[in-house]
């Protein structure tokens, strides 16, 4: 990676591995063939077929070179260095721009690699202090495999950082292909569907042949029932949905393995055309939040997330699950990971929870059917004044809104509840997506109380432990006023007790 020469001036510190400029290439090369035949089209009826493809080839091969060139005065110009104190990047031709970190603020090295990196045996390096903004994060692209490695144990090694405790280094989870089924009753599947019609329609009219697509369908459908017919799209849009969440999944969570490695760093290890790695330090792990959509649950599975501090989510990797342990698993098997990620017995997303008062219950029937009727009442009210059509589908809307959106209160109040568990304070919630986080009692920064008129009435508040990890704040909704300050009063004792109001004992 590094030249004789840069070795002997270590003030110029490394290079960025020279194959940069072919990569660049080949996915330029990539882009103007696909950009190729649709400008082809486009310019074959005004210069002819062949003129029309001897200019795209000549501005392919002008982008190409272009691209290749500017890629090569990047790698020319860009050094980096790992000092004793200090992490730097210099890079720029005109405008030189440099920039470092300091080692001690260093909290993610990760490393990726997409199918053309891999087959070089190159990867990205991106090397983050947790923090928000452009500033926090230096990004070599790329260098070899080796380096990356090196570069990741080199600046992750914490002295002492290894928490204390029996439990095993190494391999905490591996893939059982066997998850896989749980990819497509996840609310992806659904999305994805809806995706894939728009491309089809938006493909078909890039290619001016949208009319024909659409008539195409009509025809075949042309003597099904209306209702059949929405089924029958509904349906296939489903299927390619599936289709894609499991291409998806296999595509994100193949090869995957959760290990602890010495010296106190979680490292999770996935992806099966574009490999990925990340790595979580122990020390800045405040606790973990057990996910469970809907769907998921109803299969009895799970996926775990990390709360902790320093994992900042950037453009390129927010949609990532940058901070899963464990994709959606059973749940026993997430409970178990949870454990072992917190060095504890037992998991306290396990821990028994307090239920929250029935008021709770209510308000969550009062506005569910809230939601679904004030809809209803509009489409009545129109269809009073326009056509009775809409007065039909009003009451074909209240009537399967209306239980369903009860099914769902009750499974929402079915689902709060918090408790004290050791270490951690433990706080569930959520119905479509069920969320159960243990969140270290250190790692509370404070509270928030929040009482509306109508929770007054009802004897209920909510209580929000704010932190810097993870989400940021993580709230016991709706519980009863005085319980939910009891709560928060022994998590975290001092901190609320200035704050709350002392009754006097006797008159």
């Amino acid at each position: 990676m590094s030249t004789r020469d840069d070795q002997n001036l270590p003030g110029d510190g490394r290079r960025l591995d020279a194959r940069t400029v072919l990569v660049t290439a080949v996915v330029v090369a990539g882009v103007a063939a696909g950009a190729a035949v649709p400008t082809t089209l486009g310019l074959a009826g005004w210069l002819g077929t062949l003129p029309a493809a001897l200019w795209v080839l000549a501005g392919a091969v002008l982008l190409i070179g272009a691209a290749a060139g500017a890629d090569h005065v990047r790698w020319r110009r860009t050094r980096y260095r790992v000092g004793p104190e200090r992490v730097e990047l210099h890079t720029g031709l005109l405008l030189v721009k440099r920039r470092s970190l300091a080692r001690e603020r260093v909290r993610t090295v990760d490393l990726t690699a997409n199918p053309l990196l891999r087959v070089l045996g190159l990867v990205t390096v991106r090397i983050g202090t947790g923090e928000h903004g452009g500033d926090s994060t230096l990004e070599l692209d790329p260098v070899t495999r080796a380096e990356g490695e090196r570069l990741r144990r080199l600046l992750l090694e914490r002295v002492g950082a290894g928490s204390a405790g029996g439990h095993r280094e190494g391999e905490l989870a591996v893939l059982d292909p066997r998850w896989i089924r749980y990819a497509p009753v996840s609310f992806v599947a659904p999305m994805l569907g809806g995706a894939a019609a728009g491309a089809v329609l938006q493909v078909s009219d890039w290619a001016g042949a949208q009319r024909e697509v659409i008539g195409w369908i009509g025809d075949r459908l042309r003597d099904t029932p209306l209702l059949w017919t929405v089924a029958t799209l509904v349906l296939a849009a489903l299927v390619a949905g599936v289709v894609g969440a499991l291409g998806l999944w296999v595509e994100m969570w193949w090869n995957y393995r959760l290990e602890r490695e010495p010296g106190g760093t979680l490292r999770v290890r996935r992806g099966l055309f574009t490999s990925r790695s990340i790595s979580v330090e122990e020390a800045r792990l405040r606790g973990v939040d057990l996910v469970e959509p809907l769907g998921v649950r109803l299969f009895g599975a799970a996926r775990l997330d990390a709360i902790t501090t320093g994992l900042a989510k950037d453009e390129d990797t927010g949609n990532a699950d940058h901070d899963t342990l464990l994709p959606a698993a059973p749940r026993a098997l997430a409970d178990r990971v949870a454990a072992d990620v917190l060095r504890e017995a037992a998991t306290p997303t396990g821990a028994p929870l307090t239920a929250h008062p029935r008021a709770a219950r209510a308000r969550r029937l009062r506005w569910a059917l809230a939601a679904v009727l004030a809809p209803v009442l509009v489409l009545a009210v129109l269809g009073a004044l326009l056509t009775p059509v809409l007065l039909w589908i009003a009451l074909g809307c209240a009537a399967a809104g209306a239980p369903l959106a009860v099914a769902l209160a009750l499974d929402a109040y079915r689902g709060l509840g918090h408790t004290l568990a050791g270490r951690y304070l433990v706080t569930r919630s959520g119905t479509l997506r069920r969320s159960t986080a243990a969140l270290e009692r250190t790692g509370v920064i404070g509270w928030t109380i929040r009482q509306s008129v109508f929770q007054r009435r009802a004897g209920l508040i909510g209580v929000t432990a704010t932190t810097a990890a993870g989400g940021g704040a993580y709230t016991a909704y709706d519980t009863d006023a005085s319980e939910g300050l009891a709560f928060a009063a022994e998590a975290v004792p001092g901190l609320l007790e200035p704050f709350l109001e002392r009754v006097p004992d006797g008159p």
